[in-house]
């Protein structure tokens, strides 16, 4: 206890620099999902190195993401390493030999550190853990865990452990059950077991996963994912017939279940985050004598209750860790040392926590930008660029749109879906021109007489779309107006800076008149040196035109009118000079 209060007093001294979350949070890019994997004993060199016996582990997944090859544990045997996972407690000695008994961790008193002092395996209720830390904060959490229940004479299907003080009888696998408790770290502590509901909705067989996968909304926050000893590595020979054990086990684990986390609305939506690595390096040697690598990093101490974690050294050795996020460049290899501690204040820092246990110790840091290392979240914006009156020259008028991503993310826009509605046309329902585009360009047939609104947007590559660009095009009526009546000089001529189609211009005292009933009434035309006046009489309310303009400016809505249903009357007339009217578009035209 005279070792547990120096360690006590050096924390008091280093502690108050740290602020209450990570200083790299700000750094951590949107996720709103975490998943951990965790296998079972294996050197990070062996795992990961030449011939490496999983190639999907080692050389696949790792293409997909990025690859720790600094990657601690924090203690030998299991137990210790899950715990520290979810808590940030040091080990004890009980849990380091992977506590064979399930009794209470006491006297359980917690000191300035964080730290529950005492000896045993279940930490008292007032210990926090991440599962706490996110209740808190109102956010969902579950564990999820191979085989649990299969057995039920063994455990329940659900929040399944020991009685406190009873023997674990799940340290070795049956032929109809591989779950093992002490690879669940959520049952080692009273804050969730003794709330029999909580642990019960939380704490459940892994066959629960691809139903909360199903949809973002369904899927928590933070999930914990406990292989069963076949599929953890942990037995080179399963004790169910036909299931192989060892990396097979793992290979056959991470094919089937990785696709199904990467695959799901939440990872690919909202930017998930999966973390695979292993509790610790393995054990022994060849004579089960010597732990291989108790080697540690990033200023682990050992805690009030352990001398050595490592049980022969100060951590549980190199372990290697794979993480697969949308946020995260394919084949990123990242040489900075992590261990749980840094796994632990990573998801806390994601989530906006503050830090618990070790997980506050000086040397630990959180996942930086040596690992997110690509753009992610929503889309960037667009710029749409479309002509606000289009040529009705042609049989089928044509509409040329353009658009490109913007901003300091623009290159994280893969595709473009682009939009059009007709809001000439009864109902107006957004229709989809392009879906998940590569193009920055496309020309649009449109009909006369018709408004069209476009919409252009970005996608991610992970799936979130950015805001929608708008634009408004009209397309006029012909030239010449059906149904209008003409007086004076009037003469179609090709228009210079115009469309591609003629322009009627009119002469001094020609005059046109066009009866309609009802709907939005524009008059398009060009303003150009040689413009002159018009006068524009509309149901007896009268306005005059200017044409006339140093630089011409071509289709532009001289003139617009919004007119409920009934009879009205249009009446152009040339005061002087020519006077080019492109189109006469009426909309919703009524009658």
């Amino acid at each position: 206890m005279r070792r547990a209060a120096k360690l006590a007093a050096l924390f008091a001294v280093l502690l108050p620099a740290l602020p209450a979350s990570g200083a790299s949070a700000a750094a951590l890019p949107p996720i709103r999902h975490v998943f951990v994997i965790v296998l079972e004993n294996e050197n990070g060199s062996t795992t990961f190195g030449p011939g490496s016996p999983a190639p999907y582990l080692a050389k696949t997944l790792p293409s997909q993401g990025a690859y720790l090859p600094n990657y601690y544990a924090i203690g030998h045997e299991s137990n210790d390493n899950y715990v520290a996972m979810i808590s940030g407690q040091a080990p004890n000695p009980e849990n380091q030999g992977d506590c064979q008994d399930f009794d209470n961790l006491e006297p359980g008193t917690i000191g300035s550190d964080g730290q529950a002092v005492g000896d045993g395996c279940v930490f008292p209720a007032d210990v926090p853990t991440i599962a706490s830390q996110l209740d808190g904060a109102g956010l969902t959490w579950r564990d999820y865990n191979q085989s649990m229940g299969d057995d039920p004479t063994r455990e329940a299907s659900a929040c399944g452990h020991p009685g406190v003080g009873d023997q674990d009888n799940t340290q070795s696998g049956t032929a109809a059950d591989e779950y093992a408790t002490r690879h669940n770290p959520f049952v080692y502590f009273h804050s969730i077991i003794d709330d029999t509901t909580l642990c019960d909705t939380h704490v459940v067989n892994l066959s629960y996963l691809t139903q909360d996968l199903s949809s973002a909304a369904d899927t928590p926050n933070y999930v914990f994912i406990t292989p069963d000893l076949c599929a953890d590595g942990h037995d080179l020979t399963c004790a169910t017939p036909g299931r192989p054990g060892g990396f097979a086990g793992i290979e056959q684990f991470l094919q089937q279940w990785v696709p199904v986390i990467t695959n799901s609305p939440a990872f690919k939506t909202q930017d998930g985050l999966l973390m695979i690595t292993f509790d610790e390096s393995d054990s022994y040697d060849d004579n089960e004598a010597v732990a291989t690598d108790s080697s540690a990093c990033c200023g682990e101490i050992a805690g009030p209750n352990s001398a050595e974690p490592g049980i022969h050294g100060p951590g549980g050795g190199v372990v290697g860790a794979v993480l697969l996020s949308p946020c995260i460049k394919p084949g990123t290899v990242s040489t900075v040392a992590y261990n749980h501690y840094s796994m632990l204040r990573s998801v806390e820092d994601i989530f906006g926590l503050g830090h618990i246990g070790y997980a506050q110790l000086p040397g630990e840091v959180s996942f930086g930008p040596d690992i997110f290392n690509r753009p992610c979240g929503a889309a960037p914006p667009v710029t749409l660029r479309a002509p606000p009156l289009a040529s009705s020259a042609s049989a089928r008028p044509t509409v040329p749109l353009k658009w490109k991503a913007t901003g300091a993310d623009a290159a994280s826009a893969k595709t473009f879906t682009v939009q059009v509605k007709r809001t000439s046309s009864t109902g107006g329902r957004w229709r989809t021109l392009l879906k998940a585009t590569t193009k920055r360009s496309v020309r649009f047939h449109g009909r006369e007489g018709a408004t069209y609104q476009f919409r252009v947007r970005a996608n991610s590559p992970n799936g979130l779309a950015g805001s929608w660009a708008m634009a408004r095009t009209v397309v006029p009526s012909r030239t010449r107006v059906s149904g209008a009546r003409y007086h004076g000089s009037w003469r179609l001529a090709p228009l210079r800076d115009g469309w591609n189609g003629h322009a009627l211009i009119g002469a001094r005292g020609a005059s046109m008149t066009l009866r309609f009933r009802g709907g939005t009434l524009e008059l398009i035309g060009s303003v150009w040196p040689q413009g002159g006046l018009a006068r524009i009489t509309l149901n007896r309310h009268t306005r005059t035109i200017n044409l006339h303009s140093r630089v011409a400016h071509a289709r532009h809505v001289l003139y617009r009118a919004v007119l409920r249903a009934g009879s009205h009357r249009l009446l152009i007339r040339v005061i002087r000079g020519p006077v080019p009217i492109e189109a006469v578009g009426i909309l919703n035209r009524r009658g």
